[in-house]
């Protein structure tokens, strides 16, 4: 809306921390954009922005009204989500940043369902560690973040919460590939493809590496899954995996799952969440719902069929969003 443009501009060159980049993304000319903040600087008494050699930056007072700024936006898109509920017509767009293992199956199958449903609701999804999640809560450039451990942060307000055990995968001719559950003594007996450390089921791995007293033999750390699944095909090393990042059973091939002891690695939480005291769109706000249902049925159907080749992949338990806090 035209009243929130100057604001608009503001976030815009925040984001950038450019005019000139920010002008390019506005389709104005950076001169217009310039003249715009300044103008807007003046009637504050106070600069917005600190010009340096090679871009701008918020000034103190810049991050203070930063704030104000995005959250008059954010509270506008929802008022506009909740005048297209009353012609019974859901508009809106939904932003979500959650980690890699969600996005093939779980977040993409989710998005699938919501959208048939509601068709003129968009989405964008982005892959982001636990910490960059948060950050994009905080700046209102994410409604919602899907996160596993270690989560502690005042800024997050989860609305749902489940338990994830991780899982090992592994060729199917790894000579680990016959046993069902693998044992600390097991991990330990093998080369591992780590996750980067910002990575939740790496904290787990540390913890219990610190716990037991001895290091797994890392062979590659990396923060890319095709990547890890790909590699695990040329060398007999395993890696780990969520429950809700496996493909069904139907989908095995050449790389399979296995249970992990949890007396070797603890049981770990995935977070579903948003910015603590921000009031949703209504199109996020569903979806949201719809996510924590997704996993409370995951959770309350019979198990999961495993093949001869694949382990019982179901979430373990749902915790409600009361619950959760």
């Amino acid at each position: 809306m035209k009243h929130l443009l100057p604001l608009h501009y503001i976030d815009t060159v925040a984001r950038s921390g450019s005019i000139r980049r920010a002008a390019d993304t506005l389709a104005i000319t950076s001169t217009a954009l310039n003249r715009r903040i300044l103008a807007m600087e003046e009637e504050l008494g106070v600069p917005i922005f600190e010009r340096l050699p090679r871009g701008v930056r918020l000034s103190t007072a810049g991050e203070l009204m930063i704030q104000h700024i995005r959250t008059q936006i954010a509270d506008m898109e929802r008022v506009k989500s909740q005048i297209a509920d009353l012609s019974g017509a859901r508009r809106g767009h939904v932003s979500v940043v959650c980690g890699q293992a969600l996005l093939p199956h779980f977040i993409a199958e989710q998005i699938a369902n919501y959208r048939k449903l509601h068709p003129a609701v968009t989405f964008s999804v982005k892959v982001c560690d636990r910490t960059a999640a948060i950050e994009q809560l905080t700046s209102f450039e994410a409604d919602l973040a899907v996160v596993f451990e270690p989560l502690r942060t005042a800024d997050f307000q989860p609305m749902g919460r489940v338990e994830q055990s991780l899982k090992a995968i592994m060729s199917a001719s790894h000579p680990l590939a016959e046993k069902q559950q693998l044992g600390w003594s097991d991990l330990l007996s093998t080369p591992v493809v780590l996750p980067t450390t910002s990575n939740g089921m790496r904290y787990l791995l540390d913890e219990a590496m610190l716990r037991k007293g001895n290091e797994l033999e890392k062979v590659i750390e990396s923060d890319n899954f095709d990547f890890i699944r790909n590699y695990l095909m040329h060398e007999h090393c395993i890696s780990f995996q969520l429950p809700i990042g496996l493909p069904a059973a139907s989908e095995v091939t050449e790389i399979i799952y296995r249970d992990i002891d949890e007396k070797a690695v603890p049981t770990g939480n995935l977070y579903v969440g948003q910015l603590k005291s921000r009031v949703l769109p209504v199109a996020a706000a569903l979806f949201a719902n719809a996510i924590v249902k997704a996993l409370e049925f995951q959770y309350a159907v019979t198990d999961i069929k495993a093949s001869s080749e694949q382990a019982d992949v179901r979430p373990k338990q749902v915790v409600s969003a009361k619950d959760a806090e």
